[in-house]
């Protein structure tokens, strides 16, 4: 009830994976490679659900970490999606990023996508490839486009590989063909509160 009462929660799609977010002013690299990690964050930045009230001249940086549900599939990528009001125009404006890929790939500066990590699935019989993805991912970020002027919040999305949706399980179950008219896979996720940039 407290981290409801906080904010401070994140849902997923089914499957239980882990998920922590944290934005501060001088969050470092060696501080998400730390012993204890998740304490030091708390003191220097604040969680996911919470307002980080901006400073003059100074760029956020976020911190994003997952693991993967001990009966899920590995873990494919984690994404940070930046909702703003756009100072010029005032509409409303929508920006994904990937932020860390699976299996030692990396984001494409231009497109911020990850490359494919070649995770498949069987359609006959749902077994997924066991050789690819991520037991953990974890990321320190700045948004690249950042413009103190914009009124924005940032949430996290973490995405396993592909596995069979249950339409395709149970059409293997009871000896059918997956119907065409659905997709015949899907990646589970999890996605966290967002946290809010707030004038002081």
């Amino acid at each position: 009830f407290s981290s409801l009462k906080r904010r401070e929660t994140y849902g997923t799609s089914g499957n239980k994976i882990l998920l922590r977010f944290f934005a501060g002013y001088d969050l470092e690299q060696g501080d998400l490679n730390s012993k204890d990690p998740i304490s030091i964050f708390y003191k220097k930045g604040v969680p996911m659900g919470s307002d980080l009230i901006q400073k003059k001249e100074a760029e956020p940086v976020f911190v994003a970490w997952a693991q993967k549900d001990k009966n899920g599939a590995p873990l494919q990528r984690i994404q940070i999606i930046k909702g703003w009001i756009d100072a010029n125009s005032g509409r409303p404006k929508e920006m994904v990023y990937d932020v860390v890929c699976s299996d030692g790939l990396m984001v494409d500066p231009v497109t911020h996508r990850c490359p494919d990590n070649n995770a498949r699935v069987d359609i006959n019989t749902c077994k997924i490839s066991d050789d690819v993805g991520a037991v953990e991912l974890k990321a320190k970020w700045q948004d690249p486009e950042f413009k103190s002027t914009d009124n924005a919040f940032y949430y996290v999305r973490v995405l396993e590989n592909p596995t069979c949706r249950w339409s395709t399980w149970d059409a293997i179950k009871n000896g059918f063909k997956p119907r065409k008219d659905l997709h015949s896979t899907i990646q589970e996720r999890a996605w966290s509160s967002p946290i809010y940039l707030s004038k002081p």
